[in-house]
């Protein structure tokens, strides 16, 4: 039969696949997964959440298909339905998820924290950015009898912390502009509290590679930090508070020593995927 002959002719191909056929189409399982993450990317950028059309649209499906994946997750845990049902966001699993990533993350970088505040002798932060917010997740308070100490899971404006800054550098001028109001609040009299300022800043940044408060945020305290990619929560940032009566002498030892760190972060997180 003309049927039977064409398959004994088809060879497969190198990766087990036949002529022309990509992995996700022998995989039905892979492929679904794929989908499925394509509709968390959307939803994790929709925080008012989308409907099923919407989704449908977006990632290029057949409502039938998006219809069934979205019950999966919904059954799942991964997206919750708001609006009546009709619309849907990011789920309580999905939080759980990330708060575990964040434990991980934090377990694995403190004691990099811890040897970076042993050899300058001042407090390490970490923190994290949260809309126009920058939100310390962990602390390696140092052993000087003065000394600058936050709280772990406090937040403060981006604008005018060292940290919130490197973050801020890695985004496109669009990026900021969304995430920031044109009128920055004041804080002290050195807060940079005009958009135009602060894009200027940030330029400095980009080109220096770290970033500085300079009492910006509270007076007699100056810092300098540096945005840390590739961790499982995204970027995230590293920076040392100072008490401004001796931050000129260290900071050039501060900015060696947090470049070393922050880079040797980054490679082994780039091992270990």
């Amino acid at each position: 039969m003309a049927g039977a002959s064409n398959l004994k002719a088809s060879k497969p191909s190198a990766d087990g696949a036949g002529p022309g056929r990509r992995a996700d189409e022998r995989e039905p399982g892979v492929q679904v997964l794929t989908r499925a993450m394509e509709i968390l990317r959307l939803l994790k950028t929709a925080p008012g959440g989308l409907s099923q059309a919407e989704l449908a649209v977006q990632v290029g499906l057949a409502r039938t298909t998006v219809h069934r994946i979205v019950n999966a997750l919904l059954n799942e845990g991964m997206i919750e339905a708001r609006g009546g049902g009709s619309r849907y966001r990011i789920g309580p699993e999905i939080l759980r998820m990330a708060e575990a990533a964040r434990t991980s993350l934090v377990t694995d970088i403190h004691p990099r924290l811890q040897t970076l505040s042993r050899e300058i002798d001042e407090t390490v932060d970490l923190s994290a950015l949260d809309r126009a917010h920058i939100t310390f997740i962990d602390q390696v308070v140092a052993l000087q009898r003065l000394r600058a100490v936050s709280v772990v899971g406090a937040s403060f404006p981006a604008h005018c912390t060292a940290p919130g800054k490197a973050i801020l550098a890695t985004l496109s001028a669009a990026e900021v502009n969304r995430l920031l109001p044109e009128q920055l609040a004041r804080l002290t009299p050195n807060t940079i509290t005009s958009l135009a300022g602060l894009h200027a800043e940030l330029e400095q940044v980009r080109a220096d590679g770290v970033a500085f408060d300079r009492e910006e945020h509270t007076l007699g305290i100056a810092a300098v930090g540096i945005a840390v990619r590739g961790t499982p929560l995204g970027l995230v940032s590293i920076s040392v508070p100072i008490p401004a009566q001796r931050f000129a002498e260290k900071r050039d030892q501060t900015v060696a020593a947090l470049v070393r760190a922050a880079r040797q972060i980054e490679a082994e997180w780039a091992v270990d995927r």
